[in-house]
């Protein structure tokens, strides 16, 4: 059961969650661990599972996203280390690959990671309360593969939701510490 306490700490587990927009993107050349810092500073404090070096080496391996220069990672990398990390859990990699190859047809990488930024809280801030509705028609461009992506961002929001629901529930569930711990 959703307890008005358990809403409110959901709702403010995202008060202040926003993605790095494009422009704001370390673009200075990362090493890898670095870039894990990075991306897990942002994602896991709203319960995005820890992305690894090891995945991440995963990824240049099968050509998921371009190879570093010289050990070191550039903002368009990070980008899409940043959506994958997102996305990992309402799609397989070979979607994810397949949108990246529509988005590469369709849009600048700036543009298509601004909208995701953008839609991705627009649609927590629904999904966790904030707002009674997600605003509709973001960006300028109406497509079918614009449509596919608010598809999977819903998804995401939604998945991300049940995540930090029951997590609360299990927060909530441990036994406090005291006269039956000593019984365990």
């Amino acid at each position: 059961m959703i307890t008005p306490d358990i809403r409110q700490r959901l709702k403010a587990s995202i008060t202040d969650f926003r993605l790095p927009r494009y422009h704001e993107i370390p673009d200075v050349g990362l090493y890898l661990e670095q870039v894990t810092q990075y991306i897990n500073g942002i994602l896991v404090p709203v319960g995005c599972a820890e992305i690894t070096t090891s995945m991440i080496s995963n990824y240049v391996k099968k050509g998921v996203i371009p190879p570093p220069q010289k050990k070191q990672y550039r903002a368009d990398q990070i980008i899409y280390l940043i959506f994958i990390a997102i996305t990992k859990n309402v799609l397989h990699l070979e979607s994810i690959v397949r949108m990246f190859d529509m988005r590469r047809e369709l849009y600048t990488l700036q543009m298509a990671y601004d909208y995701f930024c953008n839609e991705l809280e627009n649609m927590l801030a629904y999904v966790f309360g904030h707002k009674d509705h997600p605003e509709e028609n973001l960006g300028v461009t109406q497509t079918e593969e614009k449509a596919l992506l608010r598809n999977v961002i819903i998804s995401v929001s939604h998945s991300m939701y049940i995540s930090a629901y029951f997590s609360e529930i299990k927060h909530k569930s441990k036994p406090e510490s005291g006269a039956f711990a000593s019984h365990t």
